[in-house]
């Protein structure tokens, strides 16, 4: 069963669980980089949504503001 020397076999499982630990940790980062990226886009949508409120408060009010003047 010894083709090789001890070193060798040493050297085939420090390969083999280098390799299981470099995709366990890019599953980890990949997890954590789309937990950033929704976080991200939850922040932005929050300032969309209060833009768009302001612009729409802000057309509004001058045409009441408008209605409520009068001239005579």
């Amino acid at each position: 069963m010894l083709f090789f020397p001890w070193w060798v076999y040493l050297c085939i499982v420090g390969i083999i669980f280098s390799a299981y630990k470099l995709v366990s940790a890019a599953k980890e980062e990949d997890k954590l980089d789309q937990s950033f990226i929704e976080k991200e886009g939850q922040v932005y949508m929050e300032r969309m949504e209060k833009e768009k409120e302001r612009r729409l408060s802000k057309t509004v009010k001058p045409r009441e503001e408008e209605e409520n003047h009068s001239i005579a």
